[in-house]
């Protein structure tokens, strides 16, 4: 190939070109076969029908007045910010809050007992809870054992 790509290719060069650029595209992420620009689109009635039993039943009950507080910040937030920027986190104590279709692209400082651990709002994240992605404890890591773990370390009186 020379300089430019594509310009000195046969006919059938430039083809097997244009597929294996279409061969890298990333998959398009749907959730229950429906894309992302759907999802969006769709009321909170619309999504019920998508949502497994257990955030349906959440869904139904209501939101409660700290969750539409949040959602209103949300919004707020994705409304000032650029096009093409993320929106500026917004902290929350609400680590039961189920994520939904509207917040997907938001920004979330999810407090977790210590801290605000910053989460990006996916797709993939839908009908989950926020305090699922902001961990609040420290995993263990199990070293070498202590001096006091095996009966050989145990009192031996000296006579």
């Amino acid at each position: 190939m020379s300089g430019v790509e594509g310009a000195d290719l046969t006919e059938e060069e430039r083809q097997r070109l244009i597929e294996l650029r279409k061969a890298r595209q990333f998959k398009k992420f749907t959730y229950r076969g429906k894309t992302v620009e759907e999802l969006m689109n769709m009321s909170n009635e619309e999504v019920l029908d998508l949502v497994k039993a257990r955030t349906r039943r959440r869904m139904l009950r209501g939101l409660k007045r700290r969750s539409q507080a949040f959602i209103r910040k949300l919004r707020q937030a994705k409304a000032e910010c650029p096009e093409g920027e993320k929106p500026r986190p917004i902290k929350t104590h609400l680590r039961n809050m189920l994520i939904i279709p509207e917040m997907i692209g938001s920004q979330l400082g999810v407090y977790n007992g210590k801290q605000f651990a910053l989460v990006e709002v996916r797709p993939e994240m839908i009908g989950h809870y926020t305090g699922e992605f902001s961990i609040s404890y420290r995993p263990v890591k199990h070293g070498r054992p202590g001096i006091g773990s095996t009966n050989s370390s145990r009192f031996i009186p000296l006579n």
